[in-house]
Parts: structure tokens; sequence; C-alpha cells
């Protein structure tokens, strides 16, 4: 954990890099450190096969001479009068960019919120060895299990100090556990493999090893003797683990950045109608312990929830300063700092919960595909064509029959998200959520 003296030197160190930036004749300057520390054991068969433990922190100081900027990353003991010379001589030599500045002073957080993001609790060594151990002993007590493809256990934290030259300082910090375990069902040619995870930020809302083991071999279990299907187009119901990955599209899509350099399917749909009528997607950085919270963006700006889709209809990009200029816009808060650059990114991203139960909603289908993993790089975000191997199960009227593998299902992501109808079953447990979903028509590649 980060000690206050910690936090306090760093707050200075930026501080110092961001006045000696403005002596060296930057118009403009902000310093960041973005601050890493973790440790893990893994374990195979009841063996420990590895300890990891890293730590870093990421300095960096971005200047701006009139529209040029130049960044240049540091170490905690770096010279800041010679670091910030350096930096505004590659800016002045560096081509105008008009959208370029920090952001503006009324943008900036007054107030840093407490959303709940740190721990205090201490993990031994010993104690993520005991968790790993006990989830892969409860998965290979499933019956059909066969084999381990390992468990792990992490703890970590992290966090974010950045000082403007508009006189903005502020810092925050977010602890992580995690629990993971890996498991092989079946024998020979006839293997399947899943796994099952939890990761919290506070150490008592993790599920426990002996669920997450059991779990993740029940899962492999239920993949044994796959079966093909024939081709066709059929309704696709996602589980929650995979229809995350559907929210992650649509944050992608409404990105600003995508936006600006039109790589985005939807650039020309704000205020259109997106998604089926009742769909609603949220963001919101200030969520109590949230997996993607944040009191200030990496500009300093707090930002608001919004509700990017509602009722179907584009409501809302997500914007960082210069892109929200780029666009005529204004930020929303939305800059997340990568390396020496800023960039818009999503914060806690969920489709919302529809009111159909999970099980009302496969109910209603005759014959259809439900998705429980898929692979490959098959999306086009310029034209949003999908298509993505999967496996999963198979359903007949109404209720999972068996289990399939070795299918492709594909459409094009306007269609989908058009014909997308979520469950109530939402678990906003991740950075990125969704419920169960429904996407009707889609085509469904196999025999």
């Amino acid at each position: 954990m980060n000690t206050p003296q910690d936090d306090k030197s760093l707050l200075d160190r930026v501080a110092s890099l961001v006045d000696a930036a403005k002596r060296a004749g930057a118009d403009a300057a902000d310093a960041v450190v973005v601050r890493s520390r973790s440790s893990s054991v893994s374990v195979r068969l009841g063996k420990v096969e590895g300890t990891e433990s890293a730590e870093s922190d990421d300095m960096s100081l971005r200047v701006f001479v009139g529209r040029r900027v130049a960044s240049v990353s540091a170490t905690t003991g770096s010279d800041p009068t010679t670091l910030a010379e350096r930096a505004v001589a590659m800016a002045k030599v560096s081509p105008e960019d008009p959208y370029q500045g920090l952001a503006d002073p009324d943008c900036l957080a007054r107030n840093i919120a407490d959303l709940d993001l740190v721990d205090s609790t201490e993990v031994p060594a010993d104690r993520l060895k005991q968790d790993a151990l006990a989830a892969e002993e409860a998965a290979l007590a499933v019956s059909g299990v066969t084999n381990s493809s390992g468990a792990r256990a992490s703890v970590g934290s992290g966090g974010l100090v950045l000082a403007t030259s508009h006189g903005f300082v502020g810092q925050y910090a977010l602890t992580r556990y995690s629990r993971s375990v890996s498991v092989i069902a079946g024998e020979g040619t006839k293997m399947e493999r899943d796994y099952d995870f939890s990761s919290r930020l506070h150490f008592a809302d993790l599920d426990s090893p002996e669920q997450i083991g059991r779990s993740a071999g029940e899962r492999a279990v239920k993949r044994l003797n796959p079966r093909r299907v024939k081709t066709g187009v059929f309704p696709v119901v996602y589980d929650p683990r995979v229809a995350r990955g559907i929210a992650g599209h649509i944050a992608a899509a409404i990105n600003g950045a995508s936006v600006a350099r039109k790589t985005s399917f939807l650039r020309d749909m704000m205020g259109k109608q997106v998604a089926a009528a009742g769909v609603k997607v949220t963001d919101d950085p200030f969520r109590k312990r949230g997996q993607a919270s944040r009191p200030f963006d990496g500009e300093g700006v707090a930002g608001n929830p919004l509700v990017p889709v509602d009722d179907g209809i584009l409501k809302h990009w997500l914007l960082s300063t210069s892109v929200a200029r780029e666009l005529g816009l204004e930020t929303n808060g939305r800059g997340v700092r990568a390396s020496s650059s800023v960039n818009p990114s999503s914060t806690n991203f969920a489709i919302e919960a529809g009111a159909t139960d999970p099980e009302d909603l496969i109910g209603g289908i005759k014959s259809g595909f439900y998705v429980t993993e898929v692979f490959g790089q098959g999306v086009n975000f310029v034209t949003g064509e999908y298509s993505r191997g999967a496996s999963g199960f198979w359903i007949e009227n109404g209720a999972i029959a068996y289990p399939v593998s070795e299918i492709t299902i594909a459409s094009n992501m306007k269609d989908m998200f058009l014909h997308m109808t979520p469950a109530s079953d939402l678990d906003r447990n991740y950075g990125t959520a969704a419920p169960t979903l429904l996407i009707e028509g889609m085509t469904v590649a196999g025999e």
C-alpha cells in the first residue's frame, strides 16, 4: 500500500515538474505518475509453479508551446529542470496541433470524491498460495475433470497522481484482488477446457476459492462431447461472460477518437436509433467500489455519469479534451493516460438489464445457439462486420439441449444492436458489464 509520505512525495514531484516546465518556457504543462504494485502466486496440480512481484511508477511530463505539444517520460529520480528543458525544446520543433491543450479550468474536479476504491487488507504470499490451491482442489474434485491448467491468486494496487499548470493537483489510489482457475475435462481427443475467476477491489468481496473452482470444473464438464450443427439463421443468446464483449464493442464504436478518425461504423449516427427500443447503455465513473471508477480522468476532469444510448438512441461519444475539440464538443471526462498521451475510454460501462429473466428469454426459442466462448479477431469497426469462432450449447424447444463447438457466428453489429434484447441478470462487478443478451437473426455456420 502507498503511505501518506509516498503520496506527498509524488504530489511534490509532479508539481515540481510542472513548475520547471513553466520556467523553461512552456505556456502550459501537466505531469502525471501512474502507479502499479502487484504480487501473485500460481499453482498447478497442487504445487507452486511461480511467484511474481512487480512495481512501477511511470512518470511523464507533457508541455505545450502555443499549439505545439511534446511529452517525455521520466523516472522519479530525473532532474526536473533538465527534463523540462528537453520537453520544451522538443515542443518548439513539433508540428502545430490546433486541438491540443489542457482541459478548460471550469471542467476540472473541485472535490475528489471518495469512491471506496482502497482496501487496507494485507494478503501474505502464503494466503495467496492457499487460495490458489483451494480453487484448484475444488475444480479437480468435480466428477469428469481430469487435469488442471493452473490456478492463480493475486493482489495489487495502483493509482494516479496528476498536476497541471492551471492549478489542479490530485491523486487517487485503488486496490485489486483476484482468484482464477482453469481445468480440463475428458481425455484424449475429447478434452474440453474452461475457467472461472473473481476480481474485486475489496478482498472480502471476492468469490470464495471453492466457489470459483467448482464453477470452473462444472463449466468444463458441461462442454464434453460437443456436436456440430447445420448452418442457418438463428437467434443467438450470449452468456454474460461473452456479452461483456458486445458491451465492449459498443464502447469502442462510440469512442470519440474513432469517430474523429472516421473509423467507427456509428460515426454518422449521433441522435439516431443504434439499438433496439428500450436498450439503455450507461457509463459511470463514480460507482462506489466500481472496477473502473475514478474521481477524475487523466486530465483532471471529473466528468459525469452518462447514458450514451437511451431507449436505443445514441446520445454521447466518449471524449477527452483534444478529441472533443476536434469534434466541436466539450470533454465529458473520459480521458485516460496512455504512456504520455491522453485518449478517450469508458469507465464503468454497462448494457443495462432488461425485464426478462434469462430462463424466459431462452424459453421462447425453438432453435438457437447459447454462446459461452468466442475467439478470433473477426470484428471490423469501420464497417461493423462481425464474424467470430464460437462454442456453447444448442437450444431446442426453449431449453439447453447439448454442447456444440466449431461454430462461426456472423452478422453486422448495426443489425445486432438493433435486434438485441437484454435479460435481467446484470452483474456490475466488471468494468465493462452486460446481462445475458439475445440477438435475433444471426448466421450460425456449422456443417
